[in-house]
């Protein structure tokens, strides 16, 4: 296959990139700022601050430390790699910047994601009670799913990225590693920010931040973020909102309160909303196996109907000669390139996500040798989704057939966390223990309606009422997509009360509840008599977890008969209880003073649930990690040079792993509804080395770069929804080669006041992958670089500063899938055990697969006084 000039554009690029930068622990990101300049009759001052790489501080191990003196694997990014990379929300993160970090859409949805470390990724975790295997924190305090990730990040200082379990100070569902985002905090002095931009699509955002000046010894800062980008895939519908759009608002204010030497009181309140819509999912091919393709018009009449007919007349069905598939709507075209207008109008809305909570951190400094704290946080989350990115490609075509499945989830939680830490040291020893309490309420209900109607031949359609009518009407999963009406009575209301006015057929609905407990400790012993250079620490947590909760409606019936109650209506509930103990022990070495070696055993675990979509709840139990890890850091060349590499073993055991089935038949009267069943499946078995490099050889110049090599090995299992035979299982989102670099250029300029010239690109690449758990169908390789050039820090008056700067993602605007299905290219086979009972072709189609984001640019203006 030739290669275009542009692709070699691009390869040559990037292999310059990673070679010249062959981490994200983004030194550049931490850099100290380069100063002011001096008055234009002082003397240059020698710059010897910005020489070497220099220290990063992280809060890995509950203290901060230094990045090179932490036995663990990190990745940082701080707030300059941020805007350098213009990451507005975690879904930016999803190119590839930090290699370990692997992060997806849920379906193709924008309003929750899929957060993956070290081959640790969820595949649905986008229910009531399930969980993820990789925690993600906001200043110290858990979020308990995954919907609203996707929100604006507000002022972040940086992002740790903890590689490995993290069972021991952090707890449950960390098998994989955690992400912590850690805000700036108050400073107590008059300080303000603005920034404004324009792009593309578009797009639009400011965010403002301002710090007032400490009063009474309390110290106030208040974040303000607007974003905004219009659709990328048009929807030809007129009023439907297209796909890939995001509307995205929020504030933060936080307040710190000094009261007394050695005592801090940290207290903030956030509140954000992001309406946005999915990712378009586009036919990339169509009867890649060859099938012969059936009409619906009768050869003898002429007649068109609901019977597919082969060309020499015969109907299909029957005998193996007499297969054949349902023909493709002539309005729907396959498109194995990007699209940006999609065939068929179909109506779509923006999803809205609001999240909002309130923490308070206390820290108390009771001797030298002992700090207490309390974190004491409520979170809550709301999601209501609309999902109708599917349109005709994911379903057959039958004349004067509904198709386009909306896929609509009204789902509501909030949680309660306190934590109690005491973190001090003594002579050769450095110690935490602490105890954590952790509490959640989540419900849900869903109705998938079809929201299209085809003409008899599929070279026209009608888009149906949104409104079914009365409860006479809610008859079936395929009635209108309306929330609420007064007219609407639905049949549930009797039983369900929250479902008057309603006139969705409620698919399922359920609630959950979470109860966590758990007490955790860590202790380092430096021995005075090896020199002070072993450092062995000791740690364990117990966690006790208990969830429990009730799948009470299921296909618009709250009337459920439990299997284990014969006859009997009563919801299908579950009951997950568990204790557990997870230990962890690290030996690290101070080879010299620049080379930290260390080795590590821990373990972890990804709590159990249930599955609402199993049409039973069906319960499930943890998952569990025990991860041999070592590593070394490395400063040389006058610490103009750093090297970190880790290699990991980690065996998983229990896995949970999803067994889905969707009817994708145009013809079946339960068209469009989903079946999934969770079961611990097996072990798996994964591998992996990381490498993160930093060089600074000039003062002006820094280049990083990051590389991870992930191996797994999953196991078989029998499909329980299907039967049959065991079947290959599949980790998602985890590249087997994945690496990212970059280059960072700061140069100062002798203007009227002093600047600095800022230069970024990175390069970012991860090997083709899974994306479904069921399939050996893999994506696109994929290849990204980003880039960013500023004119920085012009001064403006006595104290304040100017930045312009334009910026782009994706530059070279390349094209790959990174969600692919080819379940709809196969017929589904139907066992009786493993006897093979029927096979049907009545859903085959064709693939379908999720784009990466185009090319996106722009420009912004930054004012700080």
């Amino acid at each position: 296959m030739k290669t275009s000039p542009g692709v070699r554009l691009q390869l040559l690029l990037g292999s310059a990139l990673i070679a010249l930068s062959a981490s994200p622990a983004h030194a550049a990101d931490a850099a100290a700022p380069v100063p002011a300049a001096a008055p234009a009759d002082a003397e240059p001052a020698a710059d010897t601050q910005n020489v070497g790489v220099p220290d990063i501080v992280v809060t890995a191990t509950r203290r901060e430390t230094n990045l090179q003196k932490t036995p663990i694997s990190i990745s940082v990014l701080g707030a300059q790699g941020i805007a350098d990379r213009h990451v507005l929300s975690l879904f930016n993160l999803a190119d590839g910047s930090i290699p370990s970090l692997r992060v997806a859409t849920f379906e193709a949805r924008q309003s929750a994601l899929t957060i993956g470390i070290r081959g640790i990724v969820p595949y649905d975790q986008n229910q009531t009670a399930r969980d993820g295997g990789v925690g993600v924190y906001i200043d110290g305090v858990a979020l308990g799913k995954t919907q609203g990730l996707n929100a604006a990040l507000f002022d972040i200082e940086r992002i740790e990225v903890l590689k490995g379990p993290q069972g021991t100070l952090f707890g449950r569902n960390t098998e994989g590693g955690a992400l912590s985002l850690v805000s700036k905090a108050p400073t107590g002095e008059l300080d303000g920010r603005m920034t404004a931009g324009v792009g593309n699509y578009g797009s639009r955002n400011v965010d403002a931040h301002l710090d007032l000046p400490s009063f009474m010894n309390i110290a106030l800062k208040f974040d303000g973020v607007y974003q905004h980008q219009d659709p990328t895939v048009k929807d030809p519908l007129s009023g439907s909102t297209g796909w890939n759009y995001y509307d995205r608002k929020g504030g933060r204010a936080a307040a710190r309160w000094t009261p007394i030497d050695g005592l801090t009181a940290d207290f903030a309140y956030d509140y954000a909303k992001d309406n946005n819509t999915p990712n378009f999912s586009q036919l990339v091919n169509y009867n890649p196996n060859g099938y012969a393709v059936g009409s619906y018009t009768n050869p003898a009449t002429g007649v068109v109907g609901t019977q597919l007919y082969q060309a020499n007349g015969q109907t299909c069905g029957g005998t193996s000669s007499r297969i054949c598939i349902a023909p493709k709507a002539p309005l729907v075209g396959v498109h194995p390139d990007r699209q940006y207008v999609a065939d068929v109008g179909v109506p779509q809305q923006p999803s809205e996500d609001i999240t909002h909570g309130f923490s308070s951190n206390l820290k108390y400094k009771v001797a030298p040798w002992l700090e207490l704290r309390s974190i004491t946080a409520w979170r809550g989350v709301s999601t209501d989704q609309w999902d109708n990115s599917g349109g005709p490609e994911r379903q057959t075509f039958a004349p004067n057939s509904n198709f386009s499945r909306y896929s609509l989830s009204f789902f509501r939680q909030h949680q309660f966390s306190q934590e109690v830490q005491a973190v001090g040291s003594v002579p050769q020893f450095d110690y935490v223990v602490g105890a954590y309490y952790y509490t959640e309420h989540a419900t849900e209900y869903a109705a998938t309606p079809l929201s299209n109607l085809w003409n008899a031949d599929g070279t026209g359609y009608t888009v149906r009422s949104p409104i079914p009518g009365n409860a006479a009407a809610i008859s079936s999963a395929n009635s209108g997509y309306q929330q609420y009406d007064p007219s609407c009575n639905n049949t549930l209301a009797p039983t369900v009360p929250q479902f008057t006015n309603s006139c969705q057929f409620i698919t399922r609905a359920s609630q959950a509840h979470d109860h966590n407990y758990s007490v955790f400790g860590n202790l380092t012993f430096t021995p005075e008599a090896l020199g002070d250079v072993v450092h062995i620490t000791a740690g364990g947590r117990w966690t006790k977890d208990d969830r429990h909760g009730t799948l009470y409606v299921v296909n618009n019936r709250s009337n459920l008969v439990t299997p284990a109650v014969t006859n009997v209506a009563s919801p299908f509930s579950f009951k997950n209880s568990i204790s557990r103990f997870d230990p962890m022990i690290n030996i690290a070495f101070d080879a010299t003073q620049d080379v930290h070696l260390y080795a590590k055993y821990a373990t972890g675990f990804r709590a159990g649930g249930a599955n609402d979509r199993s049409q039973s709840f069906n319960a499930f139990g943890p998952e569990s990690v025990k991860s041999y890890e070592i590593g070394a850091k490395m400063d040389f060349w006058e610490h103009r040079a750093r090297l970190n590499i880790a290699g990991y073993i980690m065996d998983r055991s229990n896995t949970q792993f999803d067994f889905d089935l969707y009817d994708t038949s145009a013809t079946s009267p339960t068209n469009g509804s989903h079946i999934e069943q969770t079961q611990n499946a097996g072990d798996s078995k994964i591998r992996g080395i990381e490498a993160d490099l930093t060089v600074k050889p000039i003062p002006d110049l820094t280049l990083t770069g990051s590389y991870a090599y992930t191996y797994w090995r999953a196991p078989s299992a029998v499909n329980s929804i299907t039967g049959g035979l065991p079947q290959q299982l599949y980790i998602v989102y985890t590249p087997k080669n994945a690496a990212s670099g970059a280059i960072d250029y700061v140069k100062p300029v002798q203007i009227a006041g002093g600047a600095n010239i800022r230069l970024h690109l990175d390069a970012n690449y991860a090997s083709s992958q899974y994306s479904f758990q069921l399939e050996p169908t893999k994506t696109s390789a994929s290849f990204v670089v980003n880039g960013r050039l500023a004119l920085a820090d012009v001064m403006v008056g006595d104290r304040s500063k100017v930045t312009f700067a334009v910026w782009t993602r994706n530059l070279f605007d390349t094209t790959y899938i990174y969600r692919r299905s080819a379940a709809n290219s196969v017929p589904v086979n139907n066992y009786n055990g493993t006897t093979l009972v029927s096979t049907s072709y009545a859903g085959v189609l064709g693939d379908y697969a999720n784009f990466n984001p185009p090319r996106t640019f722009g420009g912004e203006v930054s004012v700080s006084f």
